[in-house]
């Protein structure tokens, strides 16, 4: 993979496709690979930009002192894409990477140019319950390390407190290990996971949904309503108070989306795409 040097750090990604780009933010514990069946699809008529974010499943550590908070995180991916030599993207965000693509939209709103949310943490749904162990986890000395080395033993990858409940289908194992191996392996890209959970407070995305209610460029909410932990009423919520927003139900998957449902989700960004024009670049 190419890689960007950004000031945190090198950002390993996929680049693949020509047209307008679509710049995809996965979330916590996972990479770039969690959007592969889509990008493979929307690839033949957008350029597709996939990051390995420094969210416990990255390739490299970032630079020691980086900030990974979510609002560090944010900035990291406009950094991205001044990185690239882009004026604004199409912005596709899920789980806390829908976070993270909430924060971009509303502090750097030029650089969006469409937005893209599929099940993800908003309003104080950050994180969802089902997660909230991480919070203390990251700040008991060892505690990030033991959680980690856990996941060795396959069979817990797929409890309700790890991966089993996020999607339909079963995951394959050598997904996981893709996953899981990086924070196994290296205590830098756990010092990385620990600093962004660390950083994770239910007023960013609160602070998000309030000022997403003057942002101008089209939206979609692609989302699985048999998600548990996030709840299509907060993507209505969230959708109603926007002017330019509107919602795609996903049947038959949770929360990632894009590995369930890769023909629905494409077919529905394809579409958003097609119908909207991206938000004007201010003067």
């Amino acid at each position: 993979m190419p890689e960007a040097p950004l000031p945190q750090g090198s950002i390993h990604y996929r680049d693949s496709g020509e047209g307008e780009p679509l710049l995809f933010v996965h979330g916590l514990l996972v990479n770039g690979r969690l959007w592969e069946p889509l990008a493979e699809r929307l690839s033949t008529a957008h350029r597709c930009i996939v990051p390995d974010l420094p969210l416990g499943s990255h390739p490299a550590p970032m630079d020691p002192g980086a900030d990974l908070s979510p609002p560090g995180i944010a900035r990291l991916v406009v950094d991205l894409i001044d990185s690239l030599g882009l004026e604004r993207v199409t912005l596709v965000g899920n789980d806390s990477g829908g976070a993270i693509s909430q924060i971009v939209a509303t502090t750097s709103p030029e650089r969006v140019g469409r937005l893209v949310l599929t099940n993800c943490d908003m309003y104080r749904n950050f994180p969802p319950k089902l997660f909230a162990y991480f919070k203390p986890a990251a700040r008991i000395p060892g505690a990030m390390t033991m959680l980690t080395q856990s996941m060795r033993i396959r069979p817990l990858r797929r409890t309700p407190i790890a991966f089993g409940q996020l999607t339909k289908k079963r995951l394959d194992d050598e997904l996981l290990d893709d996953w899981m191996n990086p924070g196994i392996h290296d205590p830098a890209i756990r010092r990385d996971t620990a600093e962004f959970i660390r950083g994770i407070d239910p007023d960013q995305t609160e602070e998000a949904a309030r000022r997403l209610a003057d942002f101008g460029a089209p939206t979609l909410f692609a989302w699985a309503p048999e998600d548990r932990w996030f709840k299509i009423e907060h993507a209505e919520r969230l959708a109603a108070s926007m002017p330019d927003a509107r919602i795609v139900r996903i049947p038959d998957a949770r929360t990632f989306v894009s590995l369930d449902q890769p023909d629905r989700l494409s077919e529905a960004i394809s579409s958003f795409v097609a119908e909207t024009e991206p938000a004007a670049i201010a003067a």
